[in-house]
Formats: structure tokens, C-alpha cells, sequence
């Protein structure tokens, strides 16, 4: 995934290269958090299930294989396909420690899921800061 141009300054010159060893030496070409390979179309349920072709399997969405089967004329109609792409993740959040414990290899799900509370936080201020500048600019809101 690209990095923003506003954060371009806070990832080291050789981040591209440090991504490809995450991403393919350590983890294989495979997501860290539930297995699902890099660039290939994967058949998923919305519940974070998924088929693994490599082994003819159901996994769910830590990469564990189901054990239950699976009845496929239920299936049909709710398997979407999407295509996987993994990036770098930082565990703890902080672009500048690169230590390879601190970088994982995730899908966009699990990479959506790691920084959920991060997206949230984000979100929050950045609604608090439009509404701070609503009130001093526009006074009350006529929806409030």
C-alpha cells in the first residue's frame, strides 16, 4: 500500500526493501495473522471465513482450519471473491521502530482490524476538530 506523502518523512529510505523481507522472506508471501496468500483471489464469507485451495480447506479468520464441514448450498450465495494484498504493519503503532518483531506481514483484513482502534481515535478527533471549527466559525448547528 502506498504511504501518504505527509507521512513519507516518518519511514526510513529503505522501507521498500524492508517491507519485501517482512513480507516474503519471513512470512512466505502469507498473512501473519490468518494465512491468506499474497496477490491471490480467495474465496471468503463475510464472517472472516475463508478457502484455502493449498489445502482444500475452510479456515476461519485466524487461519485456523474449521473441523465442522461445510455445507456448500448454503454458501453459495453469501462467498465473495477478493484479491489479497499484504503490507507492513507496525505492532505498536510507531512508524519509527522498524525492529522486525515490531513489523508484521497482514492482509488488508487483518491490517484493517490491527489498526482499528488507531482509525477510531483518528476519527474522533478529526470530528471534534470540524465541529470546534463549526461552532466558532458557523455558531450552532441547525441539526444539533
Amino acid at each position: 500500500m502506498p504511504i501518504r506523502r505527509e507521512h513519507r518523512g516518518f519511514y526510513p529510505i529503505d522501507w521498500p526493501q524492508l517491507t519485501d523481507l517482512i513480507r516474503f522472506r519471513r512470512a512466505g508471501g502469507r498473512c501473519e495473522g490468518c494465512g491468506r496468500p499474497h496477490l491471490e483471489r480467495v474465496a471468503c464469507l463475510q464472517d472472516g471465513r475463508w478457502f484455502d485451495t493449498a489445502t482444500d480447506t475452510w479456515r476461519d479468520g485466524r487461519g485456523r482450519i474449521l473441523r465442522s464441514r461445510m455445507l456448500l448450498e448454503n454458501l453459495l450465495y453469501k462467498v465473495r471473491f477478493t484479491r489479497v494484498v499484504l503490507a507492513t504493519a507496525h505492532r505498536n503503532h510507531d512508524t519509527s521502530d522498524n525492529a522486525p518483531g515490531n513489523l508484521a506481514a497482514l492482509c488488508q483484513r487483518c491490517h484493517m482490524i490491527h489498526d482499528r482502534p488507531e482509525h477510531q481515535r483518528r476519527r474522533r478527533f478529526t470530528l471534534f476538530s470540524r465541529k470546534a471549527a463549526g461552532d466558532l466559525f458557523l455558531g450552532p448547528y441547525p441539526w444539533v
